[in-house]
C-alpha cells in the first residue's frame, strides 16, 4: 500500500550552558543534587527592586555554538520578557530572546533516511534562563528553584526531518557538537539537554502545493529514546485520526513513558499569548566583528572535520572515524595512542573500538548504566578519561602483541587487568607468566598429543570437514593456557593434518 501521509518534523532543544554562575545573577549554576532552594538569591527569586546582569561567558558560549552550527551571528540582539504564569517562574516571566536572537539561519548535516547527506536548517539559537522544577508528592506540589536562572540555549530547527530516525540522528550529531565545544554536558538524565518535537502530517498533494498539516508539539522529552518513541506513536495517532475522516488539533502533548503514548497537556499557545516585549532592565547586546572573530578562533576541530581527517590521514573507515570522533576525549585519546604507538593507526583504532570499548561498556553496566532504555543516551568511550591507564599504556600493550610476546587474546586479558589495576602491560605479563610460547619443538609435542587423543576429529578433517581445524586450535590453546603462538600452532596442525 503506497504511503499516504508524510511526517514533517522540527525540533527544539534546550541545552544548559556550562557556566560557573547563573544567567543573570551570581548564584552557582552547579545545582545538581544540592538541597532544594539553596542556590537562590533575590535576583533568581524575582524579588522586587533587584536587577539582572548578563553572564558574559554564557553569551560567548552561545556565539561559539552558533558559529559551529554555521549560523549568522547578530551584532545587535535584544532580551525580551516572555510572560506566562507557572509556579516554576518566580518572576511571572522568563527572560529570553524573541525577535532579535543571537544566532540564526544555520545548519548541520546528518545522514538522511536515503543514506545521503541531509542538511537540517537551524532557524535560530537564542539565549534565555531556565525555570525552576516542580515536584508532585502525595497530592502536594513543591518547587525547587535551584535551576531557575541557569543559562539555557534554545536551538530551533526548520521542519526538515521526515522520520523518528532522522530526528534521532540530528540529536546525536547536535549533542556531539555541544560536547566537543564544551558548552553542554549532554547529560539528559540530569536535564542538561531537553527536547521538544513539532510534528505534522501532510499528503503528497499538500507537499506539492507547499502546504503543511496541523502541527502538534510534544514537550519535555528527556531521552533520545523518548523522542523516537513519541514520534512513532504520534505519527500513528495522527494517521488514524486522518484516516477516520477526523481533524488533527493544534495542541501540546506530553509523553507518558509508562503508558507508551502521548497525552494532552494543553491547547497550544501562540507567541501573542506570551506578550513578548523588550526586557527593560537589560541593555541590548552589541557584539563587534573583532570580538566575534576572537570567539571563532577558539573553536576546536569539529566532529565532521575531524572524522574526515581520520579517514584521510589514518586510513580509517568512515564508520570507525565517526565512532572515534563522537566524543572529543576519545578522539584525543586515539590520536595520542597513535603517536605513542608509531605503527598503523588502524591497529590502534581496532583495539579502542573493540576490547577497550567492551571494557568501558562493562564498567557502565556495573554502575547500572547499561540498560537498553538508555543505550541511545550513552556514547561509546564516553568515560575514557576516567581510566587508570593512558594512551601510551595501550600503545605499549599493542607493541608487545606485535613483537609476539603475547598473542592477541592474551593481550585482551592483559588490557582488562591494566584497566582494573592501573599496572603497565609488561609488568602484568611478567608477573602472571603470560609470555607467548613460540618454541616449535615444545608446541609440536602439544599438537601431537591433541591429535593422538582425538582420532575421530582427525578423520572428520581428512574427510573434508576443514572447520575442525578451529576446534583443534582451541584444544591446543587450552592446553597451553592461551599462551601458544596461534600462527605457529596453525602451521603445525596444517602440516600434520594435511601431510
Amino acid at each position: 500500500m503506497p504511503q499516504r501521509y508524510y511526517p514533517v518534523i522540527g525540533m527544539e532543544v534546550h541545552a544548559q550552558l556550562q557556566t560557573a554562575s547563573k544567567m543573570f545573577c551570581g548564584c552557582s549554576a552547579d545545582y545538581w543534587e544540592a538541597p532544594p532552594n539553596t542556590h537562590v538569591c533575590p535576583v533568581c527569586l524575582g524579588m522586587p527592586g533587584v536587577l539582572p546582569v548578563i553572564n558574559a561567558h554564557a553569551v560567548e558560549q552561545t556565539v561559539r555554538t552558533g558559529l559551529a552550527l554555521n549560523c549568522r551571528i547578530a551584532r545587535f540582539s535584544v532580551f525580551a520578557r516572555k510572560n506566562y504564569h507557572y509556579p516554576d517562574l518566580p518572576k511571572g516571566y522568563q527572560i529570553s530572546q524573541y525577535e532579535l536572537p543571537l544566532c540564526r539561519d544555520g545548519w548541520l548535516t546528518i545522514v538522511g533516511d536515503d543514506g545521503q547527506p541531509k542538511r537540517i536548517g537551524i532557524r535560530r539559537a537564542h539565549l534565555e534562563e531556565d525555570t525552576g522544577k516542580s515536584l508532585h508528592v502525595d497530592g502536594h506540589s513543591l518547587i525547587d528553584l535551584n535551576r531557575a536562572g541557569v543559562p539555557l540555549l534554545e536551538i530551533v530547527t526548520e521542519a526538515d526531518m521526515a522520520s523518528a530516525e532522522e530526528a534521532y540522528r540530528y540529536l546525536v550529531k547536535l549533542r556531539t557538537i555541544l560536547r566537543t565545544l564544551g558548552v553542554n554536558s549532554g547529560d539528559m538524565e540530569k536535564g542538561a539537554m531537553r527536547c521538544e518535537v513539532n510534528l505534522s502530517l501532510r499528503t503528497a498533494e499538500q507537499a506539492a502545493r507547499g502546504e503543511y498539516g496541523v502541527k502538534v508539539e510534544i514537550k519535555n522529552l528527556n531521552s533520545f529514546k523518548a523522542v523516537r518513541d513519541s514520534i512513532a506513536y504520534e505519527i500513528a495517532r495522527q494517521t488514524a485520526v486522518l484516516e477516520a475522516g477526523g481533524r488533527v488539533e493544534q495542541v501540546t502533548m506530553g509523553w507518558d513513558e509508562n503508558r507508551r503514548r502521548t497525552v494532552l497537556q494543553r491547547t497550544k499557545e501562540s507567541s501573542e499569548d506570551y506578550r513578548y516585549f523588550p526586557e527593560p532592565d537589560l541593555p541590548p547586546l552589541e557584539l563587534s566583528p573583532e570580538w566575534i572573530q576572537r570567539v571563532a578562533a577558539t573553536l576546536p576541530e569539529l566532529p565532521d572535520a575531524r572524522a574526515a581527517r581520520f579517514t584521510a590521514d589514518y586510513g580509517l573507515t568512515p564508520r570507525d572515524a565517526g565512532i572515534l570522533t563522537a566524543e572529543r576525549a576519545v578522539a584525543d585519546w586515539f590520536e595520542q595512542a597513535v603517536q605513542a604507538y608509531g605503527g598503523p593507526p588502524r591497529e590502534v583504532a581496532n583495539w579502542i573500538t573493540g576490547p577497550l570499548f567492551a571494557i568501558l561498556r562493562g564498567r557502565a553496566e556495573a554502575r547500572g548504566e547499561g540498560d537498553e532504555e538508555d543505550q541511545a543516551e550513552r556514547t561509546e568511550g564516553g568515560d575514557i578519561a576516567s581510566l587508570p591507564i593512558g594512551p601510551a599504556d595501550l600503545a605499549a600493550l599493542i607493541k608487545l602483541v606485535d613483537a609476539g610476546v603475547v598473542n592477541r587474546n592474551t593481550g585482551k586479558r592483559v588490557l582488562e587487568e591494566m584497566v582494573a589495576t592501573g599496572r603497565p602491560a609488561a609488568a602484568i605479563v611478567e608477573a602472571q607468566g603470560l609470555a607467548q610460547v613460540s618454541d616449535e619443538s615444545g608446541l609440536a609435542q602439544v599438537v601431537d598429543a591433541v591429535l593422538a587423543a582425538n582420532p575421530g576429529e582427525v578423520a572428520k578433517y581428512r574427510a573434508g570437514k576443514t572447520s575442525v581445524l578451529g576446534w583443534f586450535m582451541g584444544q591446543v590453546m587450552r592446553e597451553t593456557r592461551g599462551k601458544a603462538n596461534p600462527d605457529v600452532v596453525r602451521r603445525l596442525l596444517s602440516q600434520r593434518l594435511d601431510g
